[in-house]
């Protein structure tokens, strides 16, 4: 168990260093990186600059083969147009001809509408035009209701009925769809014409300022790659200085980065991983050094959040009886064998994919808990109880195995007969509702097991178990008494 601290503490150092080393790397290259960066961008503007002297002439024409996205708009809102009308008039002609083969049609034109729909939802669209076109899905999606709504009418023979609604609710539809696609047309053409305008206005109007732009961009480049800089500099010095801190074993060290940024984020990742490692650092300690399972802290802490959730489990204790005569006589070292060894049978059970999710701790001594659903914790007790009565045997003597039983000192130091060591589970099972903290729930599950232990052999027991014994033995009790008498 010291090699597994020692090996937990040399991995945590070692994640810190590298952070270390990675923050140290990070700072030189964007120092670096950013100066040439910002300088070459500046150099670049002045070649963008005399580039566009010459360019500027042809911007009127490179900006309006551009604007084929507003034409291509124009066509699919003529095919809009023209596959609504399609379907409009199949479903007029299937009123009076009922065809099936009419009701196919209108449902391809229903797929072409929206195939051409999600054509144009994919392009470039302003916010007025993106708001029609989900109205007019919206409305396409009702024309396909009605028209279903038509035909099992048509096919119910109630032919008054499917007509009032193409008449009335259909059309309206269709009269909507159409007003809309009109006016995505019309506000296409008025796009195209007001944007081939300002191009026109914009390209000379360039030529005039591209020399001073480049030139402001170029002083104002070279300022902000270094104030840019310094700003990120300067936050990932702070933060190598906390990570070398905390690579020495300062978990309580604070990093503080008021920033909004990359770099603020990074800090307080860096600030929660740093909590982490100190929660992890602190449930290992807590760990059993005889098992390696979680200890106190975390058995606690695992209970708080099944209370918290609020959702059905077993909280189970394990104990093992007659252990402490079995040390005296056998030795602390030979006792803690068949402490690992339950640790082992436990730990054997929670590899099956059925199991995941069970937590298993150790408490100290020969106590142990079973944390999960109560249908996993009952399962692992029912097995529990039988393997461990297999596997026991193998820690006696020859022959007190064979004779079921040993000698060994009692508390007073006397010579005494003691059974064989069994095994006790005590089942205590809440949603949240009837215990307010784990002490409350470990104090039931406690109270249950010293009632399993006056039981015979291993066995383990639910609170219903409990329950009904107690109203047995009134009954068993007044038989005995009968008898007697």
């Amino acid at each position: 168990m010291l090699r597994r601290k020692k090996g937990c503490c040399v991995e945590y150092h070692d994640a810190i260093t590298a952070i270390f080393t990675g923050f140290k790397k990070l700072k030189l290259t964007i120092s670096r990186k950013l100066l040439l960066g910002y300088l070459f961008m500046a150099f670049l503007t002045i070649l963008a600059s005399a580039y566009a002297l010459f360019s500027l002439q042809r911007l009127s024409g490179v900006a309006y083969n551009l604007t084929t996205q507003k034409f291509v708009l124009v066509e699919n809102s003529k095919t809009l147009m023209d596959t609504l009308l399609a379907q409009e008039g199949v479903e007029k002609k299937y009123l009076i001809l009922k065809d099936p083969f009419l009701e196919q049609i209108f449902w391809r034109h229903s797929s072409e509408f929206n195939e051409v729909l999600r054509g144009i939802r994919n392009g470039s669209l302003d916010a007025k035009t993106k708001k029609t076109i989900e109205e007019l899905d919206t409305l396409q999606n009702r024309f396909k209701e009605l028209f279903s709504e038509e035909i099992v009418l048509l096919k119910n023979g109630k032919q008054p009925e499917a007509q009032a609604i193409s008449d009335m609710s259909t059309r309206a539809v269709v009269d909507e769809m159409a007003s809309k696609i009109r006016y995505i047309q019309i506000n296409v053409d008025q796009a195209i014409n007001d944007e081939m305008a300002r191009i026109a206005r914009q390209g000379t109007k360039d030529t005039h300022m591209t020399i001073g732009i480049a030139l402001f961009s170029l002083i104002l480049g070279i300022a902000f790659a270094l104030i840019l800089t310094r700003n990120i500099s300067k936050p990932l010095k702070r933060l190598q200085k906390a990570a070398g801190i905390i690579a020495e074993g300062n978990l309580d060290h604070k990093i503080e980065a008021r920033r909004d940024d990359e770099i603020g984020a990074l800090a307080k990742s860096f600030a929660e991983m740093t909590k982490r490692l100190k929660v992890l650092e602190e449930l290992n300690l807590d760990a059993s050094p005889l098992t390696g399972l979680p200890g106190n802290l975390a058995i606690e802490n695992r209970i708080e959040q099944m209370l918290a959730e609020g959702e059905r489990f077993s909280l189970c204790q394990v104990d093992l009886d007659n252990f402490k005569p079995f040390a005296d006589k056998y030795g602390y070292a030979w006792g803690s064998e068949v402490i690992k060894e339950v640790a082992s049978i436990l730990t054997g059970y929670i590899s099956d994919e059925q199991m995941e999710g069970v937590f298993i701790g150790h408490i100290g001594g020969d106590d142990f808990v079973v944390i999960g659903n109560t249908d996993q914790v009952e399962s692992i007790c029912g097995k529990l109880v039988v393997d461990f009565e297999k596997r026991i045997m193998s820690y006696y003597a020859k022959e007190d195995a064979e004779k079921g039983y040993f000698i060994g000192k009692n508390r007073q130091g006397m010579m005494q007969q003691f059974p064989l060591i069994t095994i006790t589970a005590a089942i205590v099972t809440d949603d949240g509702s009837r215990f307010k903290n784990p002490l409350d729930m470990a104090r039931m599950a406690a109270e249950l097991k010293e009632y399993a232990k006056m039981l015979p052999g291993s066995n383990y027991v639910t609170e219903q178990d409990v329950e009904k014994r107690r109203l047995l033995e009134p009954k068993t009790l007044q038989s005995n008494l009968e008898l007697d008498s």
